[in-house]
C-alpha cells in the first residue's frame, strides 16, 4: 500500500511539553500504523549558558517537572548538578537517524526518559551513553562518537533550519511558535502532515489528540484507520519500545473519551502477575513491555 500522507515531528528531547505529548502520538501511531513519521530536531539550546542567561536553574526546572505530572508521563524531581544544553542530545538522535535509522525513535525516547526521570546531564557524552544504554541493539559507542562528525553536524544544522521556518504559518497564527534565537521556529512538539499532492496541515505545539485526528481526516487520501486494541498486550507488542501507563491508557481509549488510567494500570498489573508483561520502574511511574516469554513467542510466530 502506498503512503499518501507523511508526518513530520519537530521536537527536542529536553522539552517537557513534547515529552508530555507522547501518549497522543502513541494513539496516532497505533490508529494509523501505515503513516510514516520523520523526526526533525529543533535544537532548543546549543549550550547550558543559554538557559542560565534566561534564569533557568536546576531547582526551577525540577519544580517545573512536578507541574507536568498532570499530563500522565513519569517525572522525577531530583535537581541536576547543573542545567544542560540540548544540542549534543539532538545530534545523538541525528547520528542514529544516519547510522541506525530504525532506532531513531527509541533513542529519542531514551533521551527523554533520561532528561525527565534521572539526574543525568545530557550534554555530557558519558551521560548520553548511559541514557542510550537502555536501547536494545544500538551501537552506543558509535553513536556517541559520531556526535561531532561533520556529516552529523551538517544534518543537525539542516534540521535546525527546517524547524525555524514557522513564520506566518498556522503555528505562529495560533500563538504556538517561538523565537529564541532570531528565527520564528516550531515549538516542541509540532506535528505537520503532508500529502503527495502538496497539501500541508500543521498542528503546532502541545495539542489534544483530536487535533491530529481531525487533520488526518481532512486529507483526500487518508491512511487506513483502526480501532483501539482489545487488550493492553496488543499495544505493547506493536511498539518497539516499552510504554508508560499513560501511553497504554491513551491507546486503549475509544473516540473522544478520556483515558482511563486506573483501568489500564489494573489490566497491566494483572498481566504482570500472569507473567505476560514486565514492569520497569521509571520516575514516579513505570514502563511496561512484553515479558521475555511473550516476546520469544512472537518472534517464533
Amino acid at each position: 500500500m502506498s503512503n499518501p500522507i507523511t508526518a513530520t515531528l519537530y521536537s527536542d528531547p529536553a522539552c517537557p511539553w513534547a515529552y508530555s505529548e507522547t501518549p497522543a502520538f502513541a494513539v496516532i501511531q497505533w490508529r494509523y500504523p501505515s503513516l510514516p513519521w520523520r523526526l526533525v530536531t529543533i535544537g532548543l539550546t546549543e549550550t547550558a549558558e543559554q538557559y542560565e542567561e534566561r534564569g533557568y536553574t536546576p531547582a526551577m526546572m525540577a519544580r517545573g517537572y512536578a507541574r507536568f505530572r498532570r499530563y500522565g508521563m513519569p517525572f522525577a524531581t531530583a535537581p541536576r548538578t547543573r542545567v544542560a544544553g540540548t544540542s549534543r542530545a539532538c545530534r545523538a538522535i541525528v547520528a542514529t537517524r544516519l547510522r541506525q535509522p530504525e532506532l531513531t525513535t527509541s533513542v529519542y525516547r531514551a533521551l527523554q526518559f533520561g532528561w525527565f526521570t534521572t539526574t543525568l546531564v545530557l550534554d555530557q557524552d558519558a551521560d548520553i551513553a548511559q541514557a542510550l544504554a537502555a536501547v536494545p541493539d544500538l551501537d552506543v559507542d558509535a553513536i556517541v562518537r559520531a556526535i561531532d562528525d561533520p556529516e552529523v553536524v551538517a544534518a543537525y544544522e539542516s534540521d535546525k533550519r527546517e524547524a525555524r521556518q514557522a513564520a506566518d504559518g498556522p503555528t505562529e497564527f495560533q500563538g504556538k511558535a517561538r523565537n529564541t534565537d532570531g528565527d520564528v521556529r516550531y515549538s516542541a512538539p509540532s506535528l505537520v502532515f503532508e500529502s503527495a499532492d502538496g497539501t500541508r496541515l500543521e498542528a503546532g505545539g502541545f495539542q489534544p489528540v483530536e487535533a491530529y485526528d481531525v487533520l488526518i481526516a481532512n486529507f483526500r487520501d487518508r491512511p487506513e484507520r483502526r480501532e483501539p486494541p482489545e487488550r493492553p498486550l496488543d499495544a505493547l507488542r506493536f511498539f518497539r519500545s516499552p510504554l508508560t501507563t499513560q501511553e497504554v491508557a491513551a491507546i486503549m481509549t475509544h473516540g473522544n473519551d478520556a483515558p482511563d488510567r486506573a483501568a489500564a494500570e489494573d489490566a497491566l498489573i494483572e498481566l504482570a502477575a500472569a507473567g505476560s508483561v514486565r514492569r520497569m520502574p521509571l520516575g514516579d511511574d513505570a514502563l511496561w513491555g512484553p515479558s521475555e516469554a511473550v516476546a520469544t513467542e512472537a518472534r517464533a510466530a
